[in-house]
C-alpha cells in the first residue's frame, strides 16, 4: 500500500537531500489533486526522487529528553532513533521551525481531554484527511484476507519506545493477551476488541509482522484502529516485568518498589481501561516516582508526559518518535506542551478570547461562538464552525432503582411523550441560531444511506398534546390541577445533572423547560464531566444525557453503543443493571428485554459485510428500524460546533467534522503544527 504524491522537491526543503536533483517525485497512485493522504514510504520516496534523506532533529531534543524521568542522560543520533522506515510527512504549508510550547485547556481533572490527547495520539493506522480512506501510522502496512477473518500488520523496523527500547510485533500481542483479555487487568473486554462477542488470536509471526485471527468477520476493525482512543500496544520490555505470564519474578519485582504485586504496579502505570490517559504515578501519588523506574509508562505518541497534578499535565516532544517532514526534520516540530484544567465554562470563553490558548475544541459549543467570533481579531485567533458528528441525546435510567420511576422510564410512550414535548426550533433558534436540523436518535451519524428521512425525524414534531396524552396513558396525571403530574399520589418530578463537555448549558435549560410545561418539572445541576460519569456508572441518574451518534466506518468496528449499557465509560449510558445481568451471566442486576438480544444479532450480522453492499443496506434498515422500535434515546438538533486555533499555529488544518468519533485532530497529522511566533 503506497501512498505518495507529485510534488516539488524544491517545495520539500531540498538542502536536506544527498544528491538530489530537483525534480518530481512519481504519483503511482495518481491522487495528486486529492487531499490525502500526504505521507510517504521512504524507501519508495528516495527511489523515486532519486535522492537520499538526511535527518534533522530539534535542538532542544536533549534538554527536554533530560526532563523525562526515567530516561537515559544521553541520546544516541536522530538517525539511530528513527525506524529504518519513518514516516513521512508532507506538511500542509510549508517546512515548520522547532521550539514553542503549545497551550491547551480540559474542563476538569477528567483523567485527560480528547482535544491534546489527539494531537500527540498514535495507532497503528489512522483516517486520511477525506475521514474515508485509511492509511498506515506506527504501521508500515497492512492487509487483510479476502473473507475480512485475518488482519496483518508490518511495523516498521527499528521503531522504538520512547525510552530507546525496541518496539515490536510482541508489543502488539503482550496488549491484547496480557492486558485487555487478563480480568486482573480489565474486568472485562471491551466489544471492540472482539468478533460477535469472541476473543481474537493475535500472534507474532516475527518482530514486525503480527496477525490479527478473527472468529468471524469483522471488517470494521481497522476502522476501530483508525479511530479509537486505546492504542493496540503496550510496551512489553516495562510492563512485563510485572506481568505473571511475561516475567516469574513479577510480584518481587514489584514488591521491590513497594507494591502488593505485579498487578498492583500494573494498574499504578496503567489503570483499569485501555483509556490511554489514565492517572499516572505523577498524579496517583508523586511521593512514589522517586523510587519507580519511570513516571509513566513508555510511550510512543508524539509528547511524553513530564507533568501530571490535579492542576494539568505537560509534555516535551518525544526523541524517539517515528515521523519526519519531507526535509528530513523529525517531527514534533513543537517541543512543549501545556494543558490546564479550567472548570468554568465562562473562564475558558474568557481565556480563549484573550487568546491564551493555542488550540480548543472539546466543550466549545455553538452557543459560545458569537463571544469567539466577536473577540477573534483582536485575540489573535480563528473560528471554524465544523459540522458535528453526533448531537444532544436526552434518555432516561430504565434499570433506575426506585421501582415505580423504572417502570415509568421503561414505558416506550413515556419517552415519545418526553420528545413530542421537546420544543427542537426554539432549541435551534436559542442554541444553535437557526444553523441546526431537529433529528431523530438513528445511532448512525451522518444519516445513513439506508435510513429514510421520515426515519430521520421520527417522534421530532413539537406536539405538547400528543405528550399530554400519552403521559395520561402512561399514568402520570394530573390530578389536582396544579399543573404537575403525580404518580401513586405524589408530584412526579426530575433531576437533570449534565456537563458542559456533553451538551451546551442552553440545551439543557430549554429541554428541562419544556418537561416542566408538559406537567414533569425537571430541575437541572451542572456537574463536571468525573462528576457525571461517576454518578451514570454507579445508576443514580434520573436523566441521560450527552452528544452522541457515531458514522458508518466505527459502528461497523465496534457495536458497544447498541449493547447495554449502550456506551462505554465516555458515553451516554442506561440500563447498567442490564449489562450487569449480562456480565454475570444472571447471577446479578436485571435481565434485559427481549429485544436487546436481537439488535446485538443484526449488528453483528451487519457488522460482516461491507458497506454499500445489497445485504449490508438491508441489515442496516433492520438495525435502524429496530433502533427506533426501542426508542431508548431522544434526538434533538444536529448542528455544527467551534473549533478553535491561534493564528500563530500553522500547518493547521480545520477539521471535516467537529467530533470525538474521528478522534478530533488526529487524521490532521497535528505533530506538523508549528508556533510562528
Amino acid at each position: 500500500m503506497k501512498y505518495l504524491l507529485s510534488v516539488s522537491l524544491i517545495a520539500l526543503g531540498s538542502a536536506a537531500w544527498a544528491n538530489c536533483p530537483e525534480a518530481t517525485v512519481a504519483d503511482p497512485m495518481g491522487v495528486a489533486a486529492g487531499a490525502y493522504p500526504q505521507q510517504f514510504d521512504l524507501s519508495e520516496f528516495q527511489t523515486a526522487a532519486g535522492c537520499e534523506m538526511s535527518f534533522r532533529e530539534n535542538p532542544e531534543i536533549a534538554a527536554l529528553n533530560a526532563r523525562i524521568q526515567g530516561n537515559p542522560d544521553t541520546l544516541p543520533p536522530v538517525a539511530e532513533r528513527l525506524p529504518a522506515e519513518p514516516l513521512v510527512v508532507l506538511p500542509y504549508e510549508m517546512i515548520g521551525q522547532y521550539g514553542g510550547r503549545l497551550d491547551g485547556m480540559s474542563n476538569a481533572t477528567e483523567a485527560g481531554t480528547s482535544d491534546l490527547l489527539s494531537v500527540r495520539h498514535v495507532n497503528l493506522v489512522r483516517f486520511a484527511d477525506d475521514l474515508v480512506t485509511i492509511v498506515p501510522n506506527v504501521a508500515r502496512d497492512f492487509e487483510w484476507n479476502e473473507d475480512f477473518t485475518q488482519l496483518t500488520f508490518t511495523l516498521r523496523e527499528g521503531h522504538r519506545w520512547s525510552d530507546g527500547a525496541p518496539f515490536t510485533a510482541h508489543d502488539v500481542t503482550f496488549w491484547y493477551n496480557h492486558m485487555v483479555m487478563d480480568t486482573n487487568v480489565i474486568e472485562s473486554p471491551r466489544a471492540l476488541w472482539m468478533a460477535d462477542g469472541q476473543p481474537f488470536e493475535v500472534e507474532a509471526l516475527d518482530d514486525t509482522t503480527v496477525v490479527f485471527r478473527l472468529p468471524s468477520p469483522l471488517p470494521g476493525l481497522l476502522a476501530s484502529f483508525a479511530a479509537d482512543f486505546a492504542q493496540p500496544f503496550q510496551p512489553r520490555h516495562f510492563l512485563g516485568q510485572f506481568h505473571p505470564a511475561i516475567d516469574e519474578n513479577a510480584d518481587a519485582n514489584a514488591q521491590a518498589l513497594g507494591f502488593e504485586n505485579g498487578y498492583a504496579a500494573i494498574a499504578h502505570y496503567y489503570g483499569g481501561s485501555d483509556w490511554k490517559d489514565v492517572p499516572s504515578p505523577l498524579l496517583r501519588d508523586p511521593s512514589t516516582v522517586e523510587s519507580l523506574p519511570a513516571a509513566v509508562v513508555p510511550t510512543l505518541e508524539a509528547f511524553i508526559t513530564v507533568e501530571d497534578t490535579t492542576e494539568g499535565r505537560r509534555y516535551v516532544a518525544n526523541p524517539f518518535f517515528h515521523m519526519v517532514d519531507t526535509a528530513g526534520n523529525q517531527l514534533p516540530y513543537i517541543s512543549e506542551m501545556d494543558e490546564r484544567y479550567v472548570s468554568d465554562n465562562e473562564v475558558r470563553v474568557l481565556r480563549m478570547v484573550n487568546g491564551e490558548i493555542d488550540y480548543k475544541s472539546q466543550s466549545v459549543t455553538l452557543p459560545d461562538a458569537p463571544t469567539l467570533l466577536d473577540g477573534a481579531e483582536a485575540g489573535g485567533y480563528t473560528i471554524d464552525l465544523r459540522p458535528q458528528i453526533g448531537m444532544p441525546v436526552f434518555g432516561f435510567n430504565v434499570t433506575a432503582a426506585d421501582e415505580a420511576r423504572r417502570e415509568v422510564f421503561l414505558d416506550r410512550d413515556f419517552r415519545l411523550a418526553m420528545s413530542h414535548a421537546i420544543n427542537r426550533p426554539e432549541i435551534n433558534s436559542v442554541a444553535y441560531f437557526d444553523l441546526g436540523e431537529p433529528r431523530a436518535y438513528l445511532h448512525f451519524d451522518p444519516v445513513p444511506p439506508f435510513a429514510t428521512e421520515e426515519q430521520a425525524t421520527y417522534g421530532t414534531a413539537f406536539d405538547p398534546e400528543t405528550a399530554a396524552s400519552l403521559l395520561d396513558g402512561v399514568g402520570l396525571v394530573d390530578r389536582d390541577g396544579d399543573g404537575v403530574r403525580e404518580l401513586n399520589g405524589e408530584p412526579f418530578t426530575l433531576t437533570m445533572q449534565f456537563s458542559t463537555q456533553g451538551l451546551p448549558t442552553a440545551v439543557a435549560e430549554l429541554v428541562a423547560q419544556h418537561w416542566t410545561d408538559v406537567g414533569i418539572p425537571t430541575t437541572i445541576r451542572e456537574v463536571t464531566s468525573d462528576e457525571y460519569r461517576a454518578a451514570q456508572a454507579a445508576n443514580e441518574l434520573d436523566v441521560i444525557n450527552w452528544s452522541k451518534g457515531q458514522p458508518i466506518p466505527i459502528v461497523l468496528g465496534s457495536a458497544e453503543q447498541l449493547l447495554p449499557p449502550f456506551g462505554g465509560f465516555f458515553d451516554a449510558r442506561t440500563g447498567m443493571l442490564w449489562a450487569r445481568w449480562i456480565e454475570t451471566n444472571g447471577a446479578e442486576g436485571i435481565e434485559p428485554p427481549a429485544w436487546t438480544a436481537e439488535l446485538a444479532e443484526t449488528v453483528a450480522a451487519w457488522q460482516q459485510h461491507q458497506p454499500g453492499t445489497e445485504m449490508s443496506n438491508e441489515l442496516g434498515q433492520d438495525l435502524v428500524s429496530q433502533i427506533l422500535e426501542a426508542f431508548l434515546f431522544i434526538g434533538t438538533v444536529q448542528a455544527p460546533n467551534p473549533v478553535y486555533h491561534a493564528n500563530a499555529l500553522e500547518n493547521f488544518m480545520p477539521p471535516q467534522t467537529w467530533s470525538y468519533e474521528y478522534y478530533r485532530m488526529y487524521p490532521y497529522r497535528p505533530q506538523q503544527w508549528w508556533l510562528n511566533e
